[in-house]
């Protein structure tokens, strides 16, 4: 019996070691260490790039004046989202993007050139914790990690324009960083303060839940979701307790329609068909029946389907008798919540939203660019078609 029990043990430390194995994508050459180097000296260089364009490119005016007269009136006492309005119209985004934008007009005193060299910050910061990300998975070579530093529009929309879309990106990479350490809890409560500045990050939340019902119990998913509601309530409290449903019918308005003149995906659709309500049931169906089918077929082959890996019959417990079948489920069980299927899960499932998506602007890019070199080497497309 203790013999049995011994090989048991020796079997799951051999599958946790191989779980944390490099990706079979990645070559010998490029290790861990070669990534980190890489990384270290892509993001010195990016930063000095950074400080090049935020000194010899003239800012775009688009939004900031609209954001600093909406933060002007919330610091004034107005606590109904109705009467918060900008250049380009009402407040539209949730509480958590009024606090940070007051931080940022109270640290600038609203002048652009200030707050072009903190958003030059924050993309640094966000490009950190995207390399680690990328580091974590070990699934594209080290060169491959300069694509990330090679888009015009996406320091253009950092540096040139401060949307916010680059708050609530680098919190949901901060997100994601914390999901492959299995941090759930923390995790969740990190998703939850990048919905409060713009909801895109709702995106992900399909494939999020697919994981932490892969990878806990009913009461942790339920405590880790009660975490990232808690957040919401907090940081919605003054707006609840005064106007509570102008705030819910505009920072959180998920049948908002875009003017199609501004929209980039589905340009060729004719306006009125664009706008109809049967064309966004359509793309909600197509939406959830392609996330459908990635978690039956995809994300959770290992367990056998959707419904076996977020079944009570899955539950992550290191197994405790000489059992060779709970060796084997804990061995899939430890493969597929590796750093890389983790993000496989987030980046693939947030890009077939981008995919569906009834409405994108310019700057929603930020939304699903860092993501295509990893979707990329997940593909068996050659190195130059990638």
């Amino acid at each position: 019996m203790a013999m049995a029990d011994s090989k048991s043990r020796e079997a799951v430390t051999k599958a946790m070691a191989k779980a944390k194995a490099p990706s079979p994508m990645v070559s010998p050459r490029d290790g861990r260490s070669r990534l980190i180097s890489s990384a270290c000296g892509l993001l010195l260089f990016d930063a000095v790039l950074t400080a090049i364009i935020i000194a010899r490119v003239p800012y775009t005016k688009i939004d900031w004046d609209a954001y600093m007269s909406q933060v002007t009136g919330f610091l004034a006492g107005e606590r109904n989202y109705a009467e918060i309005h900008g250049d380009t119209g009402p407040l539209v985004y949730p509480a958590g993007f009024l606090y940070i934008y007051s931080g940022i007009q109270y640290i600038t005193g609203g002048a652009v050139f200030p707050a072009q060299i903190l958003f030059g910050v924050l993309y640094v910061i966000n490009l950190g914790l995207v390399l680690l990300i990328y580091i974590r998975a070990q699934a594209v070579p080290w060169w491959a990690l300069s694509l990330l530093c090679l888009s015009k529009r996406i320091h253009s929309i950092f540096v040139l324009r401060l949307f916010n879309d680059c708050v609530a990106t680098t919190l949901m990479h901060a997100s994601v960083a914390l999901m492959q350490q299995q941090h759930w809890h923390l995790a969740l409560t990190v998703f939850s303060a990048a919905v409060s500045v713009k909801m895109n990050v709702l995106l992900l939340a399909p494939p999020v839940l697919l994981l932490l019902l892969k990878s806990l119990t009913v009461w942790g998913v339920l405590t880790s979701l009660g975490c990232a509601a808690i957040l919401q309530v907090l940081v919605g409290m003054p707006f609840l307790l005064t106007y509570p449903m102008e705030y819910f019918s505009r920072a959180f308005n998920l049948g908002r329609v875009f003017i199609h003149f501004w929209s980039v995906n589905f340009k060729f659709v004719p306006e009125d068909f664009f706008i109809s309500k049967p064309f966004a049931l359509s793309l909600l169906i197509l939406h959830l029946g392609f996330l459908f089918v990635f978690a039956q077929y995809k994300w959770c082959r290992h367990e056998g389907g959707i419904l076996r890996a977020c079944g009570p019959q899955n539950v992550r417990e290191e197994p405790k008798k000489s059992d060779l079948n709970v060796v084997d489920k804990f061995l899939r069980s430890v493969q597929s919540l590796s750093a890389n299927h983790i993000l496989t899960v987030v980046f693939t499932g947030n890009f077939i939203g981008i995919v569906f998506a009834r409405s994108l602007h310019y700057q929603f890019y930020s939304w699903y660019f860092y993501s295509l070199p990893f979707l990329l080497w997940k593909t068996t497309f050659p190195t130059p078609v990638r």
